[in-house]
This record gives structure tokens, C-alpha cells and sequence, in this order.
């Protein structure tokens, strides 16, 4: 076997015995603003809100007049965002199918509503907008939602679909015109 003679050296440190110098702190100017630009707070913000996990909890479900509110909050912050659904009025439920619906999506019986406060309810922030509740739990029903959707894509791309429909009747018309003289 060959010799490793280079196993079996030492290893030192070095030690910096000179003390921490502080003059480095002290070489800032006394006029700079330690403070922090509002537009970076702002935008720290704005990230932070986006980032979370996109859900309020309900704090509170409260009887304002003939309305049901129901309060949520963030999971990181104390700002509050609330949702409102007409009360049951008359001993009936019909004329709160919006908050049964709510209730529903949010796995809570209308005989257990103290299950609610705590439960999260997916949302997003919009910096402009604020907080918005996703559509299942805004109780929009299957019918008006897809209605809703179908009109903002077809205002989204208007312009597209109206390009389309020149173009492909320009070719119908062509068509039509090989078709009489051919």
C-alpha cells in the first residue's frame, strides 16, 4: 500500500485578534433617512397580501336589520372584510338561499352556524379592490356564474371575436362567388 503521509497533518486557525471595529457604524452621515420609502412598504404589502395563503376567517356572524353580516379577517393582519346575506325573515329560509348557500360551501350546517367563526374561506386580494370572496362562497349559483364568466370572456375578447367574424365572412363570401362562376 502506498503511504498517505498528507493524512495525518494538522489544520490551524487563524484568529483575527484585532476587536471589532465600530467606526463603520459611525461613517453614515447624520442628514441620510433611515426610514423606509413608502413605495416599498407598499409594495412589501401588496406582495405579502398576494402571497398568503389567499384565505380569510370568519371572526364574527352578526344581525344587522334584516341582513346577515358575517366578518372575516386575514390570517396575518387585522384588516376586516365582510360579507353581507339577507336574514331569515317570516320563519322561512327562502329569502336566505344566498347564506345557506355560503353556509354550505363552507361545510357548516344552518343548526351548527356557531361552526362558522374560524372556518377559512378562500379569497383573494386585489390592491385596488380589496379582498374578494371566491365565487362559490359569494353563492353565486352554476347558472349565473357561468352566464357571468361567458360575458367577461366574450367583453374580454371582443375585439378578436369581431375581427373573426369579418374575416371569416369575407371568406364565406368568397366562397360563394367560386361556387356561381366556377
Amino acid at each position: 500500500m502506498a503511504d498517505r503521509s498528507g493524512d495525518d497533518a494538522e489544520t490551524a486557525t487563524v484568529e483575527d485578534p484585532s476587536p471589532p471595529r465600530e467606526t463603520d457604524a459611525e461613517a453614515l452621515p447624520d442628514d441620510l433617512d433611515a426610514g423606509v420609502d413608502e413605495d416599498v412598504k407598499r409594495r412589501l404589502r401588496e406582495a405579502y397580501l398576494n402571497d398568503e395563503e389567499n384565505a380569510l376567517i370568519v371572526t364574527r356572524v352578526r344581525s344587522v336589520g334584516d341582513r346577515v353580516a358575517v366578518e372575516m379577517r386575514p390570517p396575518h393582519g387585522d384588516a376586516t372584510h365582510t360579507e353581507r346575506f339577507d336574514a331569515p325573515r317570516d320563519g322561512s329560509l327562502r329569502e336566505s338561499e344566498e347564506f345557506l348557500e355560503f353556509l354550505e360551501a363552507a361545510g357548516v350546517s344552518p343548526l351548527d352556524v356557531d361552526e362558522l367563526v374560524g372556518t377559512r374561506v378562500p379569497a383573494t386580494y386585489d390592491p385596488e379592490a380589496g379582498w374578494r370572496v371566491d365565487a362559490a362562497y359569494r353563492a353565486e349559483a352554476d347558472g349565473d356564474g357561468r352566464l357571468a364568466a361567458a360575458r367577461d370572456w366574450l367583453w374580454t375578447y371582443r375585439a378578436w371575436l369581431l375581427a373573426g367574424l369579418l374575416v371569416g365572412g369575407e371568406l364565406v363570401f368568397v366562397a360563394v362567388l367560386i361556387l356561381l362562376y366556377a
